[in-house]
């Protein structure tokens, strides 16, 4: 069992549900406003439920260029929106305000999430800047808001990022757990839409064994069987997107080919 929000599952697919761009960022469409963003959100949700998947989790990937602080009316937003699809959700949820730990904790914490995905711990130079999260923070508010269920996904390995700690991707991923409380630990690729390292991921679950360890970037239907090999899950999203295309909308058929192939591995 990973959580106990998936059941008895031993391997889970958690589908990414990217919200357009929030208000604020420069993407963002003010015509449209709110209501074109549940819009859309809710259109993938209904697909990647119909394809079956384990969970949805919420994310602001359209919020480039991406920021280490939310502003208000983004958290605002996009709690305003979690809550608006939470109706139509029939499996657990989980989200992700990139790149800023504490506003994502208090996005899931008001909206009931399961679960929540960030990059908590380490000191990274990035596309962004200087990225130095802060896990303390956003675990004490976590405790402090009740939520001490809702699990804190650690993404060890930041996308657009390179880390400034030089020791070992398993050493720093078992330091996470040991040192500051993370439910489950992520390994991913470069960029969105890559794969992590197969090494790396391997290297984690030797290492790692008393969290569940999660693929989270570049998971596609030919490397899936390799990766639950490894892995207790995946996080998916470019994926299951019209063309393989990060920001495109989801494609049914593709979610629903991917999931005939997870239930026949699982």
């Amino acid at each position: 069992m990973v959580f106990e929000c998936f059941g008895a599952k031993k391997k889970v697919v958690i589908a990414m549900a990217h919200i357009g761009a929030l208000p604020g960022a420069p993407l963002y469409d003010a015509d449209g406003g709110l209501d074109k963003l549940i819009e859309g959100v809710l259109a993938d949700v209904e697909k990647l439920q119909a394809g079956g998947v384990d969970a949805i989790m919420f994310g602001n990937e359209n919020d480039r260029p991406y920021v280490f602080k939310g502003s208000p009316a983004s958290i605002a937003a996009m709690s305003a929106i979690v809550q608006a699809v939470k109706p139509s959700l029939k499996v657990p949820f989980g989200v992700n305000y990139l790149w800023d730990p504490v506003a994502t904790v208090a996005i899931g914490a008001v909206t009931g999430a399961s679960f929540v995905r960030e990059i908590f711990t380490g000191l990274f130079a990035s596309d962004m800047g200087l990225w130095e999260p802060n896990c303390a923070e956003a675990a004490r508010l976590r405790h402090d808001l009740k939520r001490d269920d809702m699990k804190m996904l650690f993404n060890i390995n930041a996308e657009f990022a390179h880390s400034l700690d030089q020791r070992p991707i398993e050493l720093r991923a078992k330091s996470a757990v040991f040192s500051s409380l993370a439910d489950a630990i992520l390994v991913s690729g470069p960029i969105t839409g890559q794969p992590a390292d197969q090494s790396h991921l391997k290297k984690v679950a030797e290492t790692v064994t008393d969290v569940p360890i999660f693929a989270n970037t570049g998971v596609n239907i030919d490397n899936i069987r390799d990766i639950f090999s490894v892995a207790s899950g995946v996080v998916i999203g470019t994926h299951f997107k019209v063309g393989g295309n990060t920001w495109n909308p989801v494609e049914a058929a593709r979610v629903s080919r991917f999931m005939d192939v997870v239930n026949a591995i699982r």
